[in-house]
């Protein structure tokens, strides 16, 4: 898989990998705050293309080698209390970009997979470009309500200190928060993730800590979106685990309740993290939905 472009009509670009078969429905893989596009990995990817699927990932804007936005990055003050500078794009924007990627590849139609912030981007493509949408799989994410999905206080002390200025401090911060948010049954591996955390450092094309401000940014300044997550009619599967100290779980059960008919999946044991163990069975869930789509239903069977 190489590194593609997309420069969009926006003047933005976006990076992304195409894998699988062209001929087979696409799923676009959408990661989350701070993510680069190999946060899926290898073997997500492929558990997903071995099930008879294109698979696009991509690098939203401000991480990667998607383009870095010229807006100055809000202050530490304004990330914590929540005010976005008045030049701070939003989710819309992002979703703008993921639709834009889509339709740079000529996909008309596509299973949407968002993680974390990436979820949240997803459920907001899935309400305002629903003709666009097979169907929606939000893991670990939430719907921007004050009240549900907040990061425990033991987490965002983690994410409030000092950003990485080289290399080797971007993996120690990555194991650290990583370990943190895990959860108590999947235990990380260290070698992969801090394989994960250089590559994601070395694949930067711009100044990370000023790029996830900025997407910090973005979720705060769409706010609290329920009702329009209540729009959401394509058929969508939850899934987060019981133990996530970044997402707290209550954003994963505001988000199924949300939308009509999804199914909530909780994985005992799972924090804000896919390890090993759980690429297949997360994958399969994936396909299963996907699958039943096709074949007209809106509900999966998890097995």
């Amino acid at each position: 898989m190489s590194d593609q472009y997309a420069h969009l009509p926006s003047g933005t670009t976006i990076c992304f990998r195409d894998s699988g078969d062209l001929a087979d429905p696409a799923i676009l893989l959408i990661a989350g705050m701070g993510e680069d596009l190999t946060f899926w990995t290898d073997s997500f990817v492929d558990a997903l293309v071995s099930q008879g699927f294109r698979v696009i990932s991509m690098d939203n804007r401000d991480v990667g080698q998607s383009t870095f936005i010229a807006t100055p990055p809000p202050p530490l003050w304004r990330q914590v209390i929540g005010r976005p500078r008045k030049d701070a794009y939003s989710l819309a924007d992002m979703a703008g970009d993921c639709v834009g990627l889509l339709d740079h590849l000529g996909v008309a139609q596509v299973h949407l997979v968002g993680r974390s912030m990436g979820g949240m981007i997803a459920q907001t493509i899935a309400a305002t470009e629903p003709r666009r949408v097979l169907s929606l799989t939000s893991i670990f994410s939430t719907t921007g309500a004050r009240n549900v999905g907040q990061p425990a206080w033991s987490t965002i002390r983690l994410l409030v200190g000092a950003p990485a200025k080289h290399r080797t401090a971007a993996v120690r911060n990555h194991l650290q928060l990583t370990r943190h948010i895990a959860g108590t049954a999947y235990p990380i591996d260290d070698a992969e993730e801090a394989a994960i955390a250089a590559r994601g450092w070395d694949r930067s094309a711009g100044d990370a800590a000023a790029g996830v401000a900025r997407q910090i940014q973005a979720i705060q300044r769409s706010g609290d979106r329920t009702a329009q997550v209540r729009t959401i009619t394509a058929p969508t599967l939850v899934i987060n685990g019981d133990r996530d100290l970044l997402v707290n779980p209550s954003g994963g059960i505001a988000t199924a309740e949300a939308i009509r008919s999804a199914q909530h999946v909780v994985i005992p044991g799972m924090g804000h993290h896919i390890p090993k163990a759980l690429v297949e069975p997360i994958a399969r869930y994936i396909a299963q939905h996907a699958d039943r789509v096709s074949a007209g239903g809106n509900h999966v069977e998890i097995s």
